[in-house]
């Protein structure tokens, strides 16, 4: 026998306790169905196991499972007085109405009219048809439906545990009156106090709120923190709908140790798309933003943050996009806990994309948040044109070619400018043979040309170019050929994949050419196997080669284990222009490869790597580890960069560790945390000021969550120091009901 049915009893008795009780758990009764065919308007249809007829009174009782209906009321009961003089309709014995809403009404004894539309309910719980309920000691119907109720209780949260045994929600609202009116989706309270846990903890003012299905104005959840620069920190929102598709938000932000903050966002939602604008703004000191020249300067001014994103389909294929984000200093968005971006991005684009085409002008600046960098060297791109057209089967033969139009202008205030336009053609044909083999046969041709001012303004002389224009000729030949090997294994399968690639590639001009977005390279098992192993357009590895390396696969039940390993021979003996310590270096490359390991869904491991060729030393070592189930886990990420390099480049050597995860200690209760730590030191890196053990910040909370409420208790430090943004404790307490106007 389960424990629900152990508990049948005290539910029963539950049901039928006093009406202070304020019953919110189900009645042991269903509502009654729709009839199939509707009556006509002013007749009752009705139903019973019995019927009696008083003709002196004019009295008719209907009795055993009594059901009624007009014009979408519909009433079940164990038994039906109607006085047909004075048209009182009472009810009485497990009753349910049902209004044409499909909200549901139960109590324990009814009197309505012969309408069925209004009437007084002793012992009421009303089911609202987005899910939320009502429990009053008395209900009153109006006739255009509205519901009043005395010393009533709201909760939106299941009232029923797992196994279906009646349980107390988490959160309720008890309230001296509650009126609720259908017509306009909204419960109004008098006299209210929020019960959380069961407990009566908060009293409230008069308020209300919508029941769901569309969204209203109002206050949504508060937001308290306590950071060491900002001191305590309490945020209200206030929602306002100013129409069915836009919305306005406004939130204050109020601080015990520096001026209150001003929150506001918009949002749109048409048509053909959708966009949202929030900023922030608020009054400090000068000398809190770092790019003031006096550290001690005590006069205030403006700082603030606005971003925005917006995107609109216009047809299948035509659509556009964009995004803003602007700040007015270096540190306002750490210091008030916004975002940690070190960089922000704004971007527009027009595209369209069909089944063989993609057509796209997009332009983008960037705003920079590191402390030493120069805003004049960010480059604005204005604007960037590519097309490209897939053609299949152009031969005949299933062979595929690709072509490419690009275009791109970067300009910078204090820097160097390119502007960049080229046409790439690219051929592939992939066979299989009769032994199994895939082979894929690829031909490459692109023209580009080239226009530089400005080039001493770069530091790194590789990264210039030549001053003025300049065009360069590119052409590859490659051949790939694949020969998977499967077979059975341990219960399993298992697959064997051996890969050698050719490809002859003619000595072009590539120093002379500026470098703006293959700045990025390092050999790993994702470009082993690539065509041009640089990042972007600028450069293009122009050195005849063999790369060869193999696949192989495990599969078992539940356990899936992939690994893949490589390294290239370049067959010319001409110097390359990759830097140093990038893998690619010599003639031979280092090796590289990836390990991926998954049992189930309850762990995750993958591995990547890249060994000296001659030392077998690790030269980039990176782990990335998920162990447990959704509620209980770990996380674990290992970085190691290891060049061997003197020179300073953009991808220095660097070491570090981050650890995440979370253990539910109860059935709704759960510990988290998280930390990252800089491992590097100076003999890794020169510019590293760290000691081989410098925490960067960490996290660690508890967090109570169920199926409507979410209340967490959160503490995070920051061991870093920028301008105004400096290191010391923050915590924050979150407390969301979930369910709230549902």
């Amino acid at each position: 026998m389960s424990r629900c049915r152990l508990l049948a009893g005290c539910a029963l008795l539950s049901v039928a306790a006093p009406a202070a009780a304020q019953e919110l758990a189900d009645r042991p009764v269903a509502p009654p169905a729709a009839p199939a065919a509707p009556p006509a308007d002013g007749q009752i249809r009705f139903s019973a196991g019995a019927l009696e007829y008083d003709s002196d009174a004019d009295i008719v009782t209907a009795t055993t499972d009594v059901r009624m209906f007009r014009e979408g009321e519909r009433l079940r009961a164990d038994k039906v007085e109607w006085n047909r003089k004075t048209g009182k309709v009472v009810a009485t014995g497990d009753i349910a109405v049902t209004n044409p809403q499909g909200d549901v009404a139960y109590g324990d004894r009814i009197e309505l009219t012969d309408t069925l539309k209004d009437g007084v309910v002793d012992n009421m719980l009303v089911v609202l048809e987005q899910g939320g309920r009502l429990a009053a000691d008395r209900g009153t119907r109006l006739p255009d439906g509205t519901v009043t109720l005395d010393r009533a209780a709201y909760t939106p949260c299941a009232v029923a545990d797992a196994e279906g045994c009646p349980k107390e929600p988490t959160w309720k609202i008890t309230a001296v009156k509650v009126t609720y009116r259908p017509e306009r989706g909204r419960v109004y309270y008098d006299g209210a106090r929020l019960n959380l846990f069961g407990l009566p903890t908060l009293p409230l003012p008069r308020f209300s709120h919508p029941v769901g299905g569309s969204s209203d104005s109002g206050f949504l959840s508060p937001n308290i923190q306590y950071s060491r620069v900002n001191g305590l920190e309490f945020a209200l929102p206030y929602y306002m709908r100013l129409a069915p598709n836009r919305g306005l938000t406004l939130t204050p932000h109020v601080y015990s140790s520096v001026l209150p903050m001003a929150e506001a966002q918009y949002e749109q939602l048409g048509t053909r798309g959708a966009f949202r604008v929030r900023g922030y703004l608020t009054e400090s000191r000068r000398s809190d933003d770092l790019n003031t020249l006096d550290p001690t300067d005590t006069s205030r001014a403006l700082r603030g943050y606005l971003d925005g994103i917006a995107r609109y389909q216009f047809t299948p294929e035509w659509s556009a996009s964009g995004s803003l984000r602007v700040t007015t200093d270096r540190t306002f968005l750490r210091r008030y806990d916004i975002s940690r971006d070190d960089r922000l991005r704004n971007t527009a684009q027009l595209q369209r994309i069909d089944a063989n085409s993609y057509f796209a002008i997009t332009g983008w600046a960037v705003q920079t948040l590191r402390v030493n960098d120069r805003q004049g060297m960010q480059p604005i791109a204005l604007p960037e044109i590519d097309y490209r057209r897939r053609v299949a089967d152009l031969l005949g033969i299933g062979d595929r070619l690709e072509v490419q139009l690009n275009s791109l202008a970067l300009s910078r205030r204090d820097g160097q400018d390119t502007q960049r336009a080229f046409a790439s053609a690219r051929w592939d044909l992939r066979r299989v043979t009769s032994w199994g083999q895939e082979l894929l046969l690829t031909a490459f041709a692109r023209g580009d040309v080239y226009n530089t001012n400005d080039t001493l303004a770069t530091a790194v002389a590789s990264y210039r170019g030549d001053e003025g224009f300049q065009g360069r000729a590119i052409g590859a030949l490659a051949a790939e050929l694949r020969w998977p090997l499967i077979g059975g294994i341990f219960g399993g399968t298992q697959r064997l994949t051996p890969r050698l690639q050719l490809v002859a590639a003619p000595r072009i001009k590539n120093l002379s050419i500026p470098n703006e977005d293959s700045r990025s390279i390092d050999l790993d098992d994702t470009n082993l196997f690539a065509l041009n192993r640089f990042s972007g357009y600028d450069r293009f590895e122009d050195s005849s080669r063999a790369t060869y390396g193999a696949e192989w696969a495990l599969d078992l039940p539940g356990i899936a284990l992939n690994a893949v390993i490589g390294q290239s021979y370049r067959l010319d003996d001409r110097p390359g222009i990759f830097p140093e310590g990038t893998g690619l270096t010599d003639r031979f490359s280092d090796y590289v490869g990836r390990t991926e390991l998954r049992f189930r869904d309850f762990v995750s491991v993958v591995h990547r790597y890249r060994l000296d060729k001659d030392s077998f030393q690790i030269r980039r070592n990176e782990i990335d580890a998920t162990v447990g189930s959704r509620s209980t886990y770990a996380l674990i990420g290992y970085l190691k960069l290891n060049r061997d390099i003197d020179l300073v480049e953009d991808l220095r050597d660097r070491e570090e560790i981050r650890l995440a995860g979370r253990v539910a200690f109860a059935r709704f209760w759960s510990l988290y945390g998280s930390t990252v730590v800089d491992l590097t030191n100076r003999a890794e890196d020169p510019l590293s000021v760290a000691d081989g053990f410098d925490p960067i910040r960490h996290r660690l909370g508890v967090q109570y969550e169920d199926d409507c409420l979410r209340l967490g208790l959160t503490w995070r430090r920051d061991y870093r120091q920028i301008g105004d943004a400096r290191q010391g404790n923050n915590f924050l307490l979150s407390l969301a009901f979930k369910n709230l106007g549902r």
